[in-house]
C-alpha cells in the first residue's frame, strides 16, 4: 500500500516538473505546505493555465504561504496554498458558522478550509466590486486561492506598510479609512484583521490583502471586529506621524 502511494505521488511530482512546477526549498515547510492533495490541485490549476510556475515564497504564516507564480500567458500570480497541518480551525469555524452565506456544519478539516478559501475569494470579489483596491482573484479550488499579483512588472512584490518608509502618510491613511468605510457601508464588510501588516503599499498605494476572515456587517462579532481593527490602524497611523483617534475613524466611517 505504502509503495502504491510513494510511487503516486512521485508520478504527480513528474507531472508537476513537466509544468515547471517548483516547490519551497525547504523540505520541513515544502512537506506541510505541498501534501498529496494540495498537489494535486497544483496539478489542475496547471492544466487549466492559472499556474505554470511557483517561483518561490512572498510570504509565510502559521495557516497559509503565499508563492509568486507565473499563467501560462506569463504574467505573475499571486498563489495562496492554506496549509491544512497547521491551520486554526476552531478560529475559522467562528468566522464561517456566523456569516449567513456560508451553512457548514462540520469539522471535517479539509471542508473547513475550502469553505474559507471560498470565503477570501467572494470577500475579495465583494470589496472590487465597491472600489475597494484588493488583489483580483482568478480562481479558487480546494485549499489554493490564485490572484492578481501585486508588485512590479519584473516580478518584484509590493511591500507590507509596516515595512515601508511612507512618504505622503496622509494620503496613505485618508485613503486606508476610505476603503474602510466602503467595506462597511457598500459591500457590508468588516476586515477583522486589518493592519499594517494585511495592506500593501504598491507605487505608493494603499492595498488591503488577506480578507479572508472578513465578515458581513450583520455577523454578531462584527463590531467587536471593526473596534479592533480600528484599534490597529491607530496604531499603525501614529507611527507614519498621523494622529487620530478611535472616534474619529469610528465617524468618518460610519458618517456619525
Amino acid at each position: 500500500m505504502c509503495s502504491k502511494v510513494s510511487k503516486a505521488d512521485n508520478d504527480l511530482r513528474k507531472l508537476l516538473s513537466e509544468k515547471r512546477l517548483k516547490g519551497d526549498e525547504d523540505r520541513k515547510v515544502g512537506s506541510e505546505v505541498f501534501d498529496r492533495l494540495t498537489l494535486e490541485t497544483l496539478y489542475k490549476l496547471a492544466k487549466m493555465g492559472y499556474v505554470n510556475q511557483l517561483q518561490g515564497a512572498i510570504s509565510t504564516g502559521k495557516e497559509a504561504n503565499v508563492f509568486k507564480g507565473v499563467d501560462d500567458q506569463g504574467n505573475f500570480v499571486a498563489v495562496k496554498i492554506y496549509r491544512v497541518s497547521t491551520s486554526d480551525f476552531k478560529k475559522m469555524q467562528q468566522y464561517i458558522q456566523g456569516d449567513p452565506r456560508f451553512n457548514v456544519k462540520t469539522s471535517n478539516k479539509r471542508q473547513i478550509i475550502n469553505t474559507w478559501v471560498t470565503k477570501e475569494m467572494r470577500n475579495l470579489k465583494r470589496a472590487l466590486e465597491v472600489g475597494v483596491k484588493v488583489p483580483k482573484p482568478l480562481v479558487a479550488k480546494n485549499n489554493v486561492l490564485v490572484m492578481e499579483f501585486i508588485g512590479d512588472d519584473i516580478g518584484n512584490p509590493a511591500q507590507l506598510m509596516r515595512q515601508t518608509i511612507i512618504s505622503n502618510p496622509d494620503y496613505v491613511a485618508d485613503k486606508i479609512l476610505n476603503y474602510v468605510k466602503i467595506l462597511y457601508n457598500n459591500a457590508k464588510l468588516v476586515h477583522g484583521d486589518l493592519s499594517g501588516y494585511n495592506i500593501l503599499i504598491d507605487d505608493g498605494e494603499p492595498v488591503i490583502i488577506d480578507i479572508s476572515q472578513g465578515v458581513t456587517v450583520d455577523n454578531p462579532i462584527s463590531r467587536e471586529l471593526l473596534n479592533r481593527d480600528i484599534t490597529n490602524l491607530v496604531n499603525d497611523f501614529k507611527k507614519m506621524g498621523v494622529e487620530i483617534s478611535k472616534d474619529e475613524i469610528k465617524s468618518k466611517i460610519m458618517d456619525v
